[in-house]
C-alpha cells in the first residue's frame, strides 16, 4: 500500500505527468479504434474514451505489492500500471508475444510482474476475486492493497452486495473503485435502479464511502490518497464512486440508440484531458510545447506497438491445451503397505483430513456457511473451531458467489483455502466464479496465476430431501475444462484426497456422498496422502467390468458379490477422479473382461456415464463382447417419499439386473 498520504504537489512536472497519463490512453484508444475498423482487433472493444482520470488518479498511488481487478474496459488501467503498450497491443491482436499470449483479448489483460489480476468480461465478476486478494493479504501480514475497478452495472449484481458485506465484515483492505459512467451497456441507471445513489449503496455496508467528480484527475488522486491512508490506519473498505462518462459506444458494436449525440456533445465540453489541460494553461504550468511534446511522444510509442503487434506470433495450434493446468504438478504420493487399523467413520475421517493439512500448513483455512459454531451442516467441522480460532475456521454469510470467489481469491493470493460449499445445489449459485474465474484464470492468463482452491460439497441422494437437495451435479462439474474432481468413497480417500488436492495448484472440487457420512469402516493409523489422478481396482473379475464412483461404489461391491453367486466374475472400478478420467485403468479392464457396466448416481442424459461409454466405443469397440450398459437415476427431479427416492437412484437390484443382462449378450 502506498505511504502517501500527502496533497498532491501540483507543480510543473507533476501537471505535466498527469496530462500525459490521460493522453496517452486517449490516443492508445483512438488507434484501438481504427485498427478495430480494420479488423486487426476482434471480438468485443470496450473503450475508455472519457474516463481517463480515474485510472490516471488511482494507479500512480499503489506500490508493486499492491494489486488491480480490472473490468472488460481495462486498457487505460493496464496501460497506468505499467504493462508495456507492445504487449497490450499484441494481445489485442491475439499474439502469442501478448501480455497474456493472445489468450485472453482486449478484455483479459494479465500481468504477474505488475500484480495486474485482469479485465472480467462478468459484470462483477471480479469483486469476489478482489475480496479473496484482500483476504489473503490480511491473512499473511503482507500489507497489499487490492483496487477493483467496476462500473456501475456491476451494482444490480449480487456479487457486488455479497463482496461489499464480505469486505466490511471481515475489515478486508479493499479499495472498491466505481467508475459510474452513467449507462450499463444501454440502460441508464435511473431505469434500472430504485436507488441510484451508489456511495449510499456502499454506506449501508458500513463502509466508507465519498462520491468524487471522475472528470477530475485531480479530485480523483486526493480522494484516493485519502481512502489509502485510511485503509492504511484501519486496515479495512473503502469506496470511492467516480462520476464519469464514456464518450464512445458501450463496445464498437454499440449503436448507440439509447442517448443523443447533443448529450455525448455536452459531456465532451466537461472531459477531463480538455477540463485538466484548459486549466493547467491558464495557470502557467504547461508550457506552449508541452502538449505536442506529450503527443509526439505518445503516437511515437504508438507507433512502436502497431509495429510490434503486426510482427508478432501465432501461438502454435499444438499449444492450445497448453496451461489450462498447471505445467507442473506435484509427484503422486508413494504406495505404502497399511499399517495397524483403528475404526472411525467417513465424516471422522473428512475431518482428520482438514485437521491434517491445517496442522501442516499455516496458509490453510477453512470457509464456508456454518463451518464454525454450528459445525458444519453434516458436522465434519464440528470442534475445529475451538483447535484452530475463528481465522482459520471463517463462517460466511449465505452467499455462495460471493464467498466461494474469495476462496478463489485468496487462492491466487498464495493462501490455501478449503472452501465448503453446504450441498451441491448451492454450488450452482457460485457456478460463475467456478466456471469463469477458477477454471480458466490460468489457462487465460497464460499461466500468469493460478487458482489453487479446494472445493468441498456434498452430493446425492438417499435422506429424503426431496428435489432441490437431492442433487448428483458432480458429472456436470467434470465437463469443465480447468478443474480437478474428486469423489472420494473410501476412508482412506475422504481423508488423503484432501490432503493431495491442498498441494495441487489447480481448483480441485471434492463430492463427499451424503449417504457417506454416517458409514464406518478401518482406516490404517498412519494414513496419509493418496494419489488423486488414478482410479482403483476394488475388486477383481474376469467376466464383467462395473464402472463406479462415490456413493454408488458399495451398492456396485454389494452387486458383485450377488452376481458371484451366480458365478459371474465382477470387477469394480473406482473411479476416484471424475476429471481427468483414468481411462487406462478403465480400458485394461475392459481388455480383460469385454464387457462394461457404468453406474453413476447423475440422471441418464448428457452423464458422465455417457462419457465413459462414449470413450470405451472410440477406444475399446474391438475388446467388448456386448453392448455397452449403463444404470444411471430415473430422468426425474428426486422425489421425498422415500420408495420413490429409492427408486429414482441406483441400487443393487437395478445393477445386478443390468449385469445379467450384459452376461446374456452373445460376441
Amino acid at each position: 500500500m502506498s505511504a502517501q498520504t500527502e496533497k498532491p504537489r501540483l507543480d510543473r512536472a507533476h501537471v505535466r505527468d498527469l496530462l500525459k497519463r490521460m493522453i496517452r490512453i486517449r490516443r492508445f484508444e483512438d488507434k484501438c479504434a481504427e485498427l478495430y475498423t480494420q479488423e486487426k482487433i476482434r471480438g468485443f472493444l470496450h473503450l475508455y474514451d472519457g474516463e481517463e482520470a480515474i485510472a490516471g488518479g488511482v494507479i500512480p498511488l499503489l506500490t508493486a505489492k499492491d494489486r488491480i481487478v480490472a473490468t472488460y474496459r481495462e486498457h487505460g488501467h493496464a496501460l497506468v500500471r505499467g504493462i508495456p503498450m507492445n504487449e497490450i497491443l499484441a494481445e489485442m491482436y491475439g499474439k502469442a508475444e501478448g501480455c497474456a499470449g493472445g489468450r485472453g483479448g482486449s478484455m483479459h489483460l494479465f500481468s504477474r510482474d505488475h500484480n495486474f489480476y485482469g479485465g472480467n468480461a462478468i459484470v462483477g465478476g471480479g469483486l469476489p476475486l478482489a475480496v479473496g486478494l484482500g483476504l489473503g493479504d490480511q491473512m499473511s501480514g503482507s500489507g497489499g492493497v487490492t483496487v477493483c475497478f467496476f462500473g456501475e452495472g456491476a451494482v444490480a449484481e449480487g456479487e457486488f452486495h455479497e463482496s461489499l458485506n464480505l469486505a466490511a465484515l471481515w475489515n478486508l483492505p479493499v479499495l472498491f473503485v466505481c467508475e459510474n459512467n452513467g449507462y450499463a451497456m444501454g440502460s441508464a441507471l435511473d431505469l434500472t435502479e430504485a436507488q441510484t445513489d451508489i456511495t449510499a449503496k456502499a454506506q449501508s455496508y458500513g463502509i466508507e464511502a465519498s462520491s468524487v467528480d471522475g472528470m477530475d484527475i485531480v479530485a480523483v488522486e486526493v480522494a484516493t490518497r485519502r481512502a489509502l491512508a485510511e485503509i492504511g490506519s484501519t486496515g479495512g473498505p473503502r469506496f470511492l464512486e467516480c462520476k464519469t462518462y464514456r464518450f464512445r459506444a458501450h463496445s464498437m458494436f454499440d449503436a448507440q440508440l439509447y442517448r443523443s449525440k447533443d448529450e455525448v456533445a455536452a459531456w465532451r465540453e466537461k472531459g477531463p484531458i480538455l477540463r485538466f489541460q484548459t486549466w493547467a494553461e491558464s495557470s502557467g504550468l504547461l508550457h506552449d510545447t508541452d502538449v505536442e511534446e506529450i503527443t509526439a511522444e505518445t503516437d511515437a510509442e504508438i507507433a512502436e506497438a502497431v509495429a510490434f503487434a503486426e510482427a508478432g506470433t501465432e501461438e502454435p495450434v499444438s499449444d492450445l491445451t497448453r496451461y489450462v493446468m498447471a505445467p507442473e504438478r506435484p509427484a503422486p504420493p508413494p504406495s505404502r503397505p497399511a499399517g495397524p487399523t483403528v475404526p472411525t467413520t467417513y465424516r471422522e475421517a473428512v475431518r482428520a483430513g482438514i485437521i491434517d493439512a491445517m496442522t501442516r500448513d499455516d496458509r490453510v483455512f477453512l470457509m464456508g456457511e456454518d463451518v464454525g459454531r454450528y459445525g458444519g451442516c453434516y458436522a465434519v467441522s464440528k470442534g475445529l473451531l475451538d483447535q484452530f480460532g475463528p481465522d482459520r475456521i471463517r463462517d460466511t454469510p449465505l452467499s455462495e458467489s460471493g464467498f466461494t470467489g474469495a476462496g478463489i481469491g485468496a487462492a491466487a493470493a498464495g493462501m490455501r483455502p478449503i472452501v465448503e460449499l453446504m450441498t451441491v445445489n448451492f454450488s450452482l449459485l457460485a457456478l460463475d466464479q467456478i466456471l469463469n474465474t477458477a477454471a480458466t484464470l490460468r489457462h487465460m492468463s497464460n499461466n500468469h496465476f493460478g487458482v489453487p482452491v479446494v472445493i468441498r460439497m456434498a452430493t446425492g441422494a438417499g435422506k429424503q430431501l426431496a428435489a432441490q437437495h437431492s442433487h448428483s451435479l458432480e458429472g456436470w462439474y467434470a465437463h469443465i475444462p480447468g478443474l480437478r474432481v474428486l469423489a472420494p468413497a473410501t476412508m482412506e480417500d475422504a481423508r488423503g484426497m484432501l490432503w493431495t488436492a491442498l498441494e495441487d495448484p489447480d481448483p480441485v472440487l471434492i463430492f463427499e456422498n451424503v449417504m457417506l457420512y454416517n458409514r464406518e469402516g478401518p482406516i490404517a493409523q498412519d494414513a496419509g496422502p493418496v494419489d488423486i489422478d488414478r482410479a482403483m481396482v476394488r475388486a477383481e473379475g474376469k467376466d464383467l467390468t462395473l464402472i463406479t464412483y462415490g456413493g454408488s461404489l458399495f451398492k456396485t461391491l454389494d452387486a458383485a458379490r450377488v452376481l458371484g453367486q451366480d458365478g459371474i466374475s465382477a470387477e469394480v472400478i473406482d473411479l476416484r477422479s471424475l476429471r481427468p478420467l483414468d481411462m487406462d485403468t478403465i480400458r485394461a479392464s475392459v481388455a480383460k473382461t469385454h464387457r462394461a457396466l457404468i453406474v453413476d448416481e447423475g440422471w441418464r442424459s448428457g452423464s458422465l456415464a455417457a462419457e465413459i461409454g462414449m470413450r470405451l466405443a472410440e477406444d475399446s469397440f474391438y475388446d467388448l463382447d456386448a453392448p455397452l450398459g449403463r444404470v444411471c437415476s430415473e430422468e426425474v427431479p428426486i422425489p421425498y417419499a422415500q420408495h420413490l427416492e429409492q427408486a429414482a437412484i441406483p441400487q443393487v437390484d437395478k445393477i445386478v439386473t443390468a449385469a445379467r443382462k450384459l452376461m446374456e449378450a452373445t460376441p
